[in-house]
């Protein structure tokens, strides 16, 4: 493991890995600095980008760092190799668990054991930009419009044209997991997917969408489906303050939106296991994640800040504007094979957008993928 260096009360510091964007990195260094006031344990944070958060390995990370921050797709994996500690059994989890928003907290949770805590819930959300557009799109079919005009769009650089996949077959009743993991009336999700995907959208993930539609010379009125990032909705983050709201109706809605967000998960091989154990359940209780976490530029993964007064006047109601969604949002799988289909399948599904293919044979395509994801 990497070396620890000692804070000023000569212990040695825990060392944390989150991702590299405010809303990941500023609120658990805030974190940390209450627990260091607290306990006098000193946390040291690094930060990676964006890219390598949904695709790093997590078990060499666990060899480096005591604290980790992961999202949930990785758990059937890290599950099986052994590298982080199983939570349920060393502490109470009771409190933790009662204010999940949506799936957030049982989305850790694999063979029976619970392998992070949710410090982050996010969903597919929609966002819009006042003063360019009336309000948020009610309806899917009021986008038309808007993509024609070149004010509507949604990213696509993997894994999130996957994802705006999985939110589209939720939005037009589509059950995945079946016997196919796609069925045959996903082919509808696909062409829905097409008729917005933009061809400069093909190397945007949600953070570089939000930084153009926050430039004030943007004509970019509407995203319907893009990750929630709170940060956009703080007075004075960028030049244009974007609002959100739960995603476009379609057959149902709003449901089926492809959950995200971020749970903090310890490390195996952790120096001090328990002081890494103790803070992270602090971290991710609603007490913190309503008093530390929100007011620091987090987007919390407990309710008792999604319901706060405060927190949602500061964001311009951002957590009740979208607090639906998240409610109905759609749990990933999580086996141990699922990361390198999401990584080959977002692959394969953008290049049949670029070149126009018909939807029976992309989805058949995805359907090959699953499988083999499986094996």
């Amino acid at each position: 493991m990497i070396s620890r260096e000692a804070g000023e009360t000569g212990e040695k510091a825990v060392r944390g890995m989150t991702w590299d964007h405010s809303r990941g990195y500023d609120p658990l260094v805030a974190a940390a600095s209450a627990w260091e006031a607290r306990t006098g344990q000193a946390i040291a944070w690094d930060r990676r980008s964006l890219q390598d958060f949904e695709s790093w390995p997590v078990e060499e990370l666990a060899r480096r760092y005591d604290l980790i921050v992961i999202d949930h797709p990785h758990v059937g994996q890290v599950a099986e190799s052994g590298c982080l500690v199983a939570l349920d059994g060393l502490v109470d989890l009771a409190e933790i668990a009662g204010g999940s928003v949506g799936g957030s907290y049982e989305s850790y949770a694999w063979g029976g054991h619970q392998w992070a805590l949710p410090i982050d819930a996010a969903a597919q959300v929609q966002a819009w930009a006042p003063g360019r557009v009336a309000g948020p799109v009610a309806r899917w079919e009021e986008l038309a419009a808007l993509v024609t005009e070149g004010r509507a769009s949604l990213p696509l650089r993997p894994p999130h044209s996957l994802m705006s996949l999985f939110t589209l077959c939720g939005l037009a009743g589509v059950e995945l997991g079946g016997e196919a993991f796609f069925p045959a009336e996903a082919v509808r999700a696909y062409d829905l997917l097409a008729a917005v995907a933009d061809p400069a959208a093909f190397a945007m993930d949600p953070i570089a969408m939000f930084e153009a539609m926050a430039a004030p010379d943007s004509r970019l009125a509407v995203v319907p489906l893009i990750y929630g990032y709170v940060n956009y909705a703080l007075p004075g983050y960028r030049d244009t303050r974007i609002r959100f709201a739960d995603i476009p109706v379609l057959d149902h809605g709003p449901r089926g939106s492809a959950l995200g967000g971020t749970g903090i998960a310890v490390s195996a091989y952790a120096q001090d296991r328990a002081a890494a154990v103790a803070f992270a359940v602090w971290v991710a209780s609603g007490a913190v994640q309503r008093g530390i976490i929100a007011p620091n530029g987090g987007q919390p993964g407990h309710a008792d800040a999604w319901d706060d007064d405060a927190a949602n006047a500061a964001s311009g109601d951002f957590y009740r504007a979208t607090r639906a969604t998240l409610d109905n949002a759609w749990v990933r799988p999580r086996h141990a094979g699922y990361m390198a289909f999401q990584h080959a399948a977002s692959e394969r599904l953008n290049q049949g957008l670029r070149a126009g293919e018909d939807g029976a044979s992309v989805i058949a395509a995805l359907n090959r993928l699953y499988a083999d994801s499986q094996c």
